[in-house]
């Protein structure tokens, strides 16, 4: 399927949010994706992603995650310096104004006429954090986490108190979060403590762990694996496709990874 893309901007309490927009270019109307990047805010990898999800049928929001702090179209780049600067605004912006981003994107999407209303949300790295906080409103049907970051410690936002795992039950749609093993930011530890609180909270989720390194979904760099990216995001598409476009929402997943 051939797509569109532009630029576009969203109001929010905290001030305008550039974001890319992908959508098919055949008319009809599409389920609407909310897609939350890495640190490094809307880069090649990342704006391929939001492509290919669109060429699969979904109308596709990518914001810039710190429209408050950089100049609209700022990339950071794959460095130490730009991971320093990622860092440091992670924890700078304050937990309330993401999830405002997010509700904004998502009010945004009801609005196009080529969106049929039916809601998902898809994010990478702090992106995976903010795809399972966005995931607690009410209207998203179906959310994908990629090695989402902090989320076991609680360390996101300014103040690094952002409480997202105690609100797991706020999460009424369908969860599939997506591991790296052998990846250091989220530790087994970690990972158990996410499970055993969806577990508790009785959220509705499909959990997936691969020998993969973190950021192995970034089609470049030395991490990529072009495999198990493969692998990982056909488990995402048959959520989405699944949840958004009008099957049987109370079903559970078609392979066995763990669903709950």
């Amino acid at each position: 399927m051939t797509i569109l893309e532009e630029n576009i901007e969203i109001s929010t309490p905290t001030g305008p949010m550039r974001c890319l927009l992908s959508r098919p270019a055949a008319g009809g109307q599409y389920p609407g994706l909310l897609l939350f990047s890495e640190i490094f805010q809307i880069t090649g990898p990342i704006r391929r992603s939001a492509n290919m999800l669109a060429a699969n049928g979904y109308v596709v929001v990518t914001p810039e995650i710190y429209h408050e702090l950089e100049p609209a179209g700022t990339v950071l780049a794959y460095d130490q310096a730009g991971a320093d600067a990622g860092n440091a605004h992670k924890i700078a912006k304050e937990i309330s104004a993401y999830d405002s981003d997010a509700r904004a994107a998502l009010d945004y999407l009801k609005t196009r006429s080529e969106c049929t209303g039916r809601l998902g949300v898809m994010g990478i790295c702090i992106g995976g954090h903010l795809a399972f906080r966005a995931a607690m409103n009410p209207d998203v049907l179906a959310t994908t986490c990629f090695y989402a970051t902090d989320i076991h410690k609680g360390s996101l936002g300014k103040g690094m108190r952002d409480g997202s795992l105690e609100r797991a039950g706020d999460i009424q749609g369908e969860l599939l979060h997506i591991w790296g093993r052998q990846d250091p930011h989220i530790p087994l530890e970690g990972r158990v403590k996410i499970h055993a609180a969806l577990e508790a909270a009785g959220v509705k989720f499909q959990w997936l762990e691969v020998n993969g390194q973190h950021a192995f979904l970034r089609d470049e760099g030395p991490r990529y694996d072009p495999v198990l990216a493969r692998l990982c995001l056909n488990f995402a598409l048959e959520l989405f496709h699944r949840r958004l476009h009008g099957g049987d929402a109370t079903s559970g997943g078609s392979a066995n990874i763990g669903n709950h």
